[in-house]
């Protein structure tokens, strides 16, 4: 396998190593986030597959609303 070597500053060194697992190379957390069909574009793909019925939207609308309506508050000291 071909490599090549890149320089990065610290703060993206920092981003990429904070998705990194355990046994997973930074190529493959490149490869995984930023290759074609990477995880951005696999949600989008399958939202645009997903099929919700009308109840579910009017669902979650009405959540929506109530939550509008009634917001949280911080609790009194």
């Amino acid at each position: 396998m071909a490599v090549k070597t890149i320089t990065i500053d610290l703060a993206a060194y920092e981003a990429l190593a904070r998705r990194k697992r355990s046994g997973e190379s930074f190529s493959d957390v490149i490869k995984t986030h930023f290759a074609a069909g990477g995880v951005g574009r696999d949600l989008l793909a399958a939202v645009r597959r997903a099929q919700v019925s009308e109840a579910t939207i009017d669902g979650v609308e009405a959540a929506v609303a109530l939550r509008r309506r009634s917001r949280a508050k911080a609790p009194r000291l």
